[in-house]
């Protein structure tokens, strides 16, 4: 059965900078497209960037050019970089395996971690 297990939230200030990890255990997602997601309060879940097995990234444009996906698949551990902080990025922040070696919407990921709180204060 596999397992993702995100850590490195916490509250920061707007303007600063945090990293996202999540490890997989399990299985590999060796194949498979791998994305963060995150749920803001009073919202719905969306998608925030997502790492195709190609190596093609995407993301939601309200974090382009701050947030950076990345995978290191000889780990099976998926990161996000995130920088230049708003306090609308605050959310519950997911990790997220896919069936396939793309995707872009939630029902396109069948693993999902537990989650990890993330604070920006103004």
């Amino acid at each position: 059965q596999v397992q993702l297990v995100e850590s490195g939230g916490g509250l920061v200030q707007s303007g600063g900078s945090l990293r996202l990890s999540c490890a997989a255990s399990g299985r590999t997602f060796s194949g498979k497209a791998m994305g963060w997601f995150r749920h803001p309060p009073g919202k719905a879940r969306q998608l925030v960037a997502v790492a195709m097995w190609s190596g093609v990234t995407d993301y939601a444009d309200s974090v382009k050019g701050r947030f950076t996906i990345f995978r290191d698949n000889a780990k099976n551990t998926m990161y996000l970089q995130m920088n230049s902080l708003k306090p609308e990025d605050t959310a519950v922040y997911y990790c997220a395996g896919g069936r396939n070696p793309s995707g872009w919407l939630p029902r396109d990921f069948n693993s999902w971690g537990q989650g990890t709180q993330v604070t920006v204060s103004s």
